[in-house]
């Protein structure tokens, strides 16, 4: 159940690097550049922007995995290069103007913003490192599972750079502001027990291995209703923009037609 490798029969090759393998209601996202340690290129973003619109309605748990030791050594910088490569140049951006600049940025953040607006749960699987672009991809999902070698790294500052992927919200959201800007500024390593600690991940896999931790929470996601399943995410998602007022609002609203197939399996002696 912790989804199909990216040779699976029926996967789907994207440019960039990336593969999709639906397997009934799982779905499995693979970065599949082990070579270069799934460092990410414009054409990696493009390719995961384009795969939620890819997904059949019937899948309900969306795992982001990737190939080899590392979960994603972040931006490939050979891109940063004069003339870049072919699946990117950040020199043929520059000649535009700012605001052009920032259109670029913003279509390489569609990559990373639509996992959370998904019906489906999104789970990120780390092994090794995630670096840069590829931590803010495994905040990018709603559920992050780490192997106890994982370390976690806000890479950018290292390339007089920031964060720009939509990765500053979520590590505010997660672990507080002073932790957020502490990790942005210096870039150190978060070991997998830290990060757990501070709640930047859901789970740390055990001496089990990575696999079967993966396997046994998207089992118990999958055990749920797929009613149940969507209004969850889709009330606990909204819910940091709502005030308590507006989030009781949006309880009862979801609440209503969960009651009533409730009660209509109990009358069926379902």
């Amino acid at each position: 159940m912790s989804g199909s490798g990216p040779d699976a029969d029926g996967g789907r090759p994207l440019p960039g690097g990336v593969t999709l393998v639906v397997d009934g209601p799982v779905a499995s996202v693979w970065l599949d550049r082990p070579e270069v340690r799934n460092a990410q290129t414009f054409a990696t973003w493009a390719s995961l922007a384009r795969v939620p619109g890819l997904l059949p309605a019937e899948v309900r748990v969306v795992l982001l995995r990737s190939t080899g030791p590392d979960f994603s050594a972040g931006l490939d910088l050979r891109q940063l290069r004069p003339g870049g490569i072919a699946e990117g140049s950040v020199d043929a951006l520059l000649p535009g103007s700012d605001a052009e600049l920032a259109d670029a940025i913003a279509t390489f953040q569609q990559a990373f913003t639509p996992w959370r607006d998904l019906p489906a749960v999104v789970v990120a699987v780390v092994q090794g490192r995630a670096l840069g672009a590829g931590l803010q991809l495994a905040l990018a999902a709603d559920l992050r599972v780490v192997a106890a070698d994982a370390q976690l790294v806000v890479a950018e500052s290292r390339l007089g750079l920031v964060p720009d992927l939509g990765g500053t919200a979520a590590l505010v959201e997660l672990v507080g502001y002073s932790r957020t800007l502490e990790l942005c500024l210096l870039g150190r390593p978060v070991a997998a027990a830290e990060a757990l600690a501070w709640g930047l991940v859901s789970r740390v896999a055990g001496a089990e291995g990575l696999d079967v931790a993966v396997d046994a929470l998207a089992a118990g996601l999958l055990a749920l209703p797929a009613p149940v399943l969507r209004a969850t995410k889709r009330l606990v998602a909204g819910a940091v923009e709502r005030t308590a007022a507006e989030q009781r609002v949006a309880e009862r609203a979801a609440q209503v037609p969960l009651l009533r197939a409730a009660a209509g399996r109990v009358s069926r002696g379902a």
